[in-house]
This record gives structure tokens, C-alpha cells and sequence, in this order.
């Protein structure tokens, strides 16, 4: 099984375990990825079993037992994770989330329709948001994310996952993407295999927007695009050409915005490549 080169392997953690109705050497399922605040980790387990995290059942588990946890921003932890066994055995572990620090921006004095929008576009905002979670309602067993993940598009980072600004004293939300500083027009590709479930020539607040499913519930979001060059239902590939950058919508100037979802919850997509710094020395060999 490929897997992204980024994601470390985390075999057999037992911290915490307990177990009901299971013999005691039963072992816990094994991960890839990274058990911190924004991470995503890609977990194994016995075809036919249930999976829970935190009390929520994961909705989408893939025929061979595999499954993707997602963890917030603001997760604290530890992830409590429950196993219910075809036979009706339940198995429970704990895994401590890793913390991380996130920068905090405080701009005041900026004129109100920078802060708060028109309320003549509410509508269209509200609208656009159901379009978008309805994109992400269907999910797909297909493992296409076993392809494993590379960039989009490559250049200098210029906006961070979890970052937030104050504005005016009002807190607004967290920065829920990467951003890639590219020029106009730069060729956007699939960083991993999928479908794609939305092409939107123009939302609100992120413009020309795409999402890409990888399969169980896992998605990319690509934001404030020029081009899309992909219809809903398409199947692409890693590396595909899917759109151009651009810098629709809300947007300051021409970049990338990539976010990844696991089903509602938003994570660190820079979590599933290689350090941006790496891959650029890479290729100025």
C-alpha cells in the first residue's frame, strides 16, 4: 500500500486501552498520519467493524476495515476510539493529540464592510455555504487518497492553516487553508485521486471553487480560482490538470487556497505533503 511520504507510522499504540469482551492480547488498529491538533490519520481495522470516535460514528469505513479520522484546530484530546466487532465485541483506546501553536493577527481601525458583509449578499452566502456541504455529504468508498498526496501547485507559502485575525475587536474564523503564492493562471492538479463533487464558477467569499473527494470523507477544496477545467462526477487522477489559480472572490491577489475536509471536520492539508521547502529545493536540482 502506497501512503504519502510525510505521513508517519504509528503501529500498535495501546496507551490507555481497555477491552470488553475481548481476548486480552487483542491488538489495536494500526495508523498513518498524524495524531495532532489539525492532523489526519488513515486507520486499519478488522473488515465488518464499526468504528466511533469520541462517542460519533464514522460514517464512511471502507470494505477491507480501512477509515480516516480527522481532529480539529482546537481538539484537545486524548481521541478516545471504540471498535464494535461483527461478533458484537467492543475493544476502547486512547490517543494523546499532539498541540500546536497558531498565529493570531490583530488589525483595528478598518472600514465596517471590510469586517461584516452586505447584508444584501447574506442570502447568497448562506446559499453558497449549503452548496458546499452538500458537496460533502456523499461520501465515497473508494480509496482514491491511496494515491497518496502531493502539492497542487508549488511556491512560497504565504498563508497558514489555523491562522486568525481580529478585526475591529471581532474575532473572525480561523484560517482553515494553505495558501501557494502563484502567479495568475498557474495550472492547479489533483494532489491525489478522486472524484470531483463541486465546480463553482463564482461563490462569495472564495470565488471559482472546487472540491475533489479522495474517498471516506475525505476532500480537497481549492479556492479563488480563474479556471476550472473539470465537471461534478469527473474522475481524476494525481497530477491531472483540474483548474488555474486565480484570485475570484474575496480575495487580496492571485494564489491557491487548498483546504482538506475529513467529512465536517477541517484539517491541516499541509499535513499530507512534503515540507513546501523540500519540494521546491527538489527541483531546482
Amino acid at each position: 500500500m502506497r501512503w504519502v511520504t510525510k505521513l508517519a507510522f504509528i503501529a500498535t499504540v495501546l496507551a490507555g486501552m481497555t477491552a470488553a469482551g475481548m481476548p486480552a492480547q487483542a491488538s489495536a488498529p494500526e495508523f498513518k498520519g498524524a495524531f495532532s491538533q489539525g492532523g489526519v490519520v488513515f486507520g486499519q481495522t478488522t473488515p465488518g467493524t464499526s468504528v466511533m470516535l469520541d462517542g460519533e460514528k464514522i460514517d464512511t469505513i471502507a470494505p477491507d476495515g480501512n477509515f480516516a479520522l480527522g481532529f480539529e484546530r482546537d481538539y484537545q484530546g486524548p481521541a478516545t476510539l471504540t471498535l464494535t466487532h461483527a461478533d458484537g465485541s467492543t475493544e476502547q483506546f486512547t490517543y494523546p493529540i499532539k498541540h500546536r501553536e497558531f498565529n493570531i493577527q490583530r488589525i483595528d481601525g478598518l472600514p465596517p464592510k471590510m469586517v461584516t458583509p452586505d447584508p444584501t449578499v447574506m442570502d447568497r452566502i448562506k446559499d453558497d455555504s449549503r452548496q458546499a456541504r452538500e458537496a460533502r455529504t456523499e461520501r465515497f468508498a473508494t480509496e482514491y487518497y491511496k494515491s497518496g498526496f502531493i502539492w497542487p501547485a508549488t511556491g512560497r507559502i504565504s498563508g497558514v492553516y489555523g491562522s486568525q485575525r481580529i478585526l475591529n475587536g471581532q474575532p473572525r474564523a480561523a484560517h482553515w487553508g494553505v495558501d501557494v503564492a502563484v502567479p495568475m493562471g498557474t495550472p492547479v492538479v489533483a494532489p491525489a485521486d478522486g472524484v470531483v463533487t463541486l465546480a463553482h464558477p463564482d461563490m462569495y467569499f472564495s470565488g471559482a471553487t472546487l472540491f475533489i473527494d479522495h474517498g471516506l470523507g475525505v476532500v480537497s477544496a481549492f479556492l479563488h480560482l480563474s479556471k476550472i477545467d473539470v465537471k461534478v462526477g469527473d474522475v481524476v487522477h494525481q497530477g491531472d490538470v483540474v483548474a488555474h489559480s486565480g484570485a475570484s472572490g474575496r480575495a487580496t491577489g492571485p494564489h491557491l487556497d487548498w483546504r482538506v475536509n475529513v467529512g465536517p471536520t477541517r484539517i491541516d492539508a499541509a499535513l499530507l505533503v512534503p515540507p513546501m521547502e523540500q519540494v521546491l529545493a527538489g527541483a531546482k536540482k
